[in-house]
């Protein structure tokens, strides 16, 4: 009936998430909501760790990427299941940081690191920084020697992968802002470059393909080509590459349409290719490292929200507007995410009605979704929008003065607040 396993409805016939009726959150809290469910995400962050302990012996780290949903109470669950983080910003860095994360497993990423960022990072004692671009090494290489310091790096590859996604969110092909590109020597050169660099220890290569990805068969190809770019480099180089990060993009189940692979499968697949490939041509396993997101934090968040007027355009649609929008989650304005939706006070009522869900901004874009089934619903009614854990709260905005909505955590039959709902003081804190 639910796109997400812990969604479910109770005896009153409302929407309940991991147990926890969701129209007492938000009688609770207020709406917009973000709601998290913890157990989910540790039963997401648990099956990662054990694909990589199963496939590869122990020899690998899951790092979390932050850009999906960061706030200190995220790092800390994520941390306490025994995985790394990637950032890619001073801000995710601070965050993590602030929350007790190992900085031996954070990864660094980001195609223009200010001085700043790369100074922070290397007072912190970052893990792995992943270079994008040689003026980056260059950058990383002066300051390290400047403070007499050597940094561990990764080169960001693009393999040339097409991921079968949208093309805002594929980034493994050549006409890609990030990495160094494969087919035209570039990543070759990169390579020759890292290794001059006095200050710089090259231990790796990463990748990624894309986001929101429903097949094995791009993560398996991206595989191959990085392989055999690390037999290239040591046949050629003479080096070992230690680390291969082969990132993340797993995709889950927004709507009924989608049909995602359970993660072991696609972990499963990938070790294949690259225990054959390595067994065949004589090189040792690489450490390997993966950064879901979305995968993990998506699916364990829902958002509440409080309709408000309803407007009824004969033969043409109905709108059902809603007290957030774009500001809370602008993944449909920016490349029309699908998601399910359901009145939450009557989630046991069949969804007898088609509705464009619209958001309160100044944007005639500020939608959630078009033509989407629902039950019959009425001013004050709650909605309940379904896997909104990852690039919602993250991307969300003051679009309009509007105020960012509270997150909470729900586990074990109880909830807590994690991020405060911001206040009107909040939004001229800074101005002058």
């Amino acid at each position: 009936m639910f796109v997400s396993k812990n969604l479910n409805v109770n005896s009153e016939g409302h929407l309940t998430i991991g147990g926890i009726d969701t129209v007492a959150l938000a009688k609770e809290y207020g709406t917009p909501l973000y709601v998290m469910d913890e157990n989910l995400v540790r039963c997401h962050c648990k099956s990662f760790k054990e694909s990589i302990d199963k496939f590869y012996g122990g020899n690998g780290l899951v790092c979390y990427a932050s850009k999906a949903f960061a706030c200190k109470e995220m790092y800390r669950i994520v941390a306490d299941e025994g995985l790394g983080v990637d950032v890619v910003s001073s801000g995710e860095l601070y965050t993590a940081m602030a929350a007790g994360t190992d900085p031996k497993k954070i990864c660094f990423h980001g195609n223009n690191k200010t001085i700043d960022e790369i100074n922070m990072a290397l007072d912190y004692g970052v893990g792995r920084i992943i270079a994008d671009n040689i003026y980056e090494m260059k950058t990383l290489d002066s300051l390290c020697r400047e403070s007499g310091r050597t940094a561990d790096i990764l080169l960001r590859i693009k393999p040339g992968v097409d991921a079968h996604t949208h093309n805002f969110i594929r980034t493994g092909q050549i006409d890609s802002k990030f990495g160094f590109a494969l087919e035209t020597g570039e990543a070759f050169d990169a390579v020759k470059f890292a290794l001059e660099c006095k200050n710089l220890n090259f231990i790796g290569l990463h990748c990624h393909i894309g986001s929101q990805i429903l097949d094995t068969q791009g993560f398996e190809a991206a595989a191959e080509v990085m392989l055999t770019f690390i037999k290239k480099i040591r046949d050629e180089l003479g080096t070992e590459v230690r680390d291969l990060n082969l990132g993340g993009g797993f995709g889950i189940q927004y709507t009924e349409q989608d049909d995602p692979l359970p993660y072991e499968e696609f972990m499963k697949a990938v070790s294949i290719v690259i225990h054959e490939f390595c067994e065949k041509n004589n090189i040792p396993l690489p450490f390997i490292l993966i950064e879901p997101g979305r995968s993990i934090a998506a699916p364990a968040g829902i958002t509440l929200y409080t309709v408000g007027c309803k407007k009824i355009i004969p033969n043409i649609r109905t709108y059902v507007s809603i007290d957030g929008g774009m500001c809370d989650n602008p993944r449909y304005i920016m490349y029309q995410a699908a998601y399910d939706a359901v009145v939450a006070n009557k989630a046991s009522e069949p969804k007898n009605t088609t509705v464009t869900i619209a958001g309160k901004c100044c944007e005639s874009g500020d939608l959630i979704g078009e033509n989407m089934p629902l039950q019959e619903c009425e001013p004050g009614d709650i909605i309940a929008v379904c896997a909104t854990g990852a690039y919602n709260y993250s991307m969300s905005s003051n679009y309009n003065r509007l105020q960012k909505p509270a997150v909470v955590f729900i586990k074990d039959g109880k909830s807590r607040l994690a991020v405060k709902r911001e206040t009107l003081e909040d939004l001229i804190r800074n101005d002058l």
